[in-house]
């Protein structure tokens, strides 16, 4: 289980999240939703422990072990992948040689980008499954990639390290409708070989694709609500209004 448990975080001397508790179980699908600036992006950031986001009370738990004040590294060591919302662009590093770095750190190779056999047919493989093109696996990440290209190469990414816990920043924005089945269809992927997804989005077409276990609503840095599907509809019917 991935716990955050009462957790406030700051951001430059402001309070962004403030008392958060959130779980997420093995083999189940949890949503995230919220109007901009309610804090969903702060709270993914402090779990996966972006260094700009202070905690100042709380803690953060991967599988019964506390990890609230260890490295990014460690709590992707862990299990914890996170697809983000806005993939940044990285000059001098092609999207398949992140992976292979990322697989060889996993494995504990000294050498980041030792050949592990059958890995680049495994990232071609991956790639076509996911409708990206083979020329940008070898192109530096994202760079000339449109919106929908960087989406993808964060999910080719996720397919090929298998995350315990996958985390997803609105993965739908820029994508068209064929992009957000196949986002819809890993997470169920995820969630059908027991690994625990946490699903950060505005749309409820891919929410209904999905069929989220739970779902929390934030506001103001706060969990204001959580309960089921119901709760999208409502929110889809009429806006954040009934909660402020």
């Amino acid at each position: 289980m991935l716990e955050a448990l009462n957790l406030v975080v700051e951001v430059n001397n402001k309070i962004v999240i403030n008392d958060v508790s959130i779980k997420v179980e093995t083999g189940s699908i949890t949503a995230l939703m919220g109007p901009n600036g309610s804090g969903k992006t702060s709270l993914v950031y402090a779990i996966m422990g972006h260094p700009s986001y202070r905690i100042l009370k709380g803690s953060i738990l991967i599988d019964g072990l506390d990890y609230t004040f260890k490295p990014t590294h460690e709590r992707a060591l862990a299990g914890l992948f996170l697809v983000f919302q806005n993939p940044i662009e990285l000059p001098g590093v092609s999207l398949e040689s992140l992976i292979r770095s990322a697989v060889n750190k996993r494995l504990g190779k000294n050498d980041l980008l030792e050949h592990v056999p059958g890995l680049p047919d495994r990232i071609l493989g991956e790639a076509k499954l996911i409708g990206l093109k083979e020329e940008l696996v070898t192109r530096d990440l994202n760079i000339g990639f449109s919106g929908g290209e960087r989406k993808r190469s964060e999910i080719l990414q996720a397919r090929v390290l298998k995350p315990k816990y996958l985390i997803l920043d609105e993965p739908d924005s820029g994508l068209d409708v064929d992009g957000v089945r196949i986002i819809a269809d890993y997470i169920k992927e995820v969630a059908y070989s027991n690994g625990g997804v946490l699903l950060v989005t505005h749309n409820p077409t891919l929410l209904s694709y999905v069929e989220p276990g739970i779902i929390y609503v934030m506001l103001n840095g706060r969990i204001v609500a959580e309960g089921g599907l119901e709760i999208a509809d409502k929110i889809a019917r009429e806006g954040y209004n009934w909660l402020r």
